[in-house]
């Protein structure tokens, strides 16, 4: 397995959870995506639930190398070796989001709409490959990652009107959550 090839399949792999073919015909998130993917995830606050986080984005490479055939040890040195990118672990939020809390058969599979939603809250959803700007990207999601966002989430990956604590302060998790609560 090349290692090239195999990171180019994998990001396709991770695009095919939220590219909706039928909606993003007229314009490509491409450079946005492989900035995502390009960017390390970390956290300020030190608590299992955002290191777990970072440990569902990580699991992913796996999950694509069992789909895809591959074994742990191709995985492990073609694969996982670097951080959980942003974009890794907003899919599997977005993923964990769909299949663990919100899943309805009649509705169908919204993992793409959950990470649109997410975009949206950052404030990246017009960066479309003709608008992308990788220093306002860079900007966005530094503060994003640095918790500097608005205290109601506007600006990290879920925003609250009215919401009584400041999320910044919260667990990304709980964000989610409290999100989910408000519009579910």
């Amino acid at each position: 397995m090349s290692k090239v090839v195999s990171k180019k399949k994998y990001f396709k792999w991770l695009c095919d959870f939220i590219i909706d073919r039928e909606h993003f015909e007229e314009s490509s998130y491409h450079a946005l995506l492989e900035f995502l993917y390009d960017t390390d995830f970390y956290y300020l606050i030190a608590t299992d639930m955002d290191e777990n986080r970072a440990m569902d984005g990580v699991e992913l490479r796996y999950r694509f190398g069992y789909e895809n055939s591959y074994n742990a040890d191709e995985i492990n040195v073609c694969l996982d070796d670097h951080p959980c990118s942003v974009l890794e672990m907003m899919i599997a939020l977005a993923d964990r989001c769909e299949t663990h809390i919100t899943h309805d058969p009649d509705i169908g599979d919204r993992t793409a709409f959950w990470f649109w939603n997410m975009i949206l809250s950052l404030g990246l959803d017009y960066m479309n490959d003709e608008n992308f700007d990788e220093d306002v990207a860079n900007y966005i999601l530094t503060r994003f990652l640095d918790r500097e966002y608005d205290r109601d989430g506007k600006g990290g990956l879920f925003t609250i009107e009215d919401c009584k604590d400041d999320l910044r302060q919260v667990e990304i998790w709980c964000q989610m959550c409290w999100y989910l609560n408000t519009v579910l």
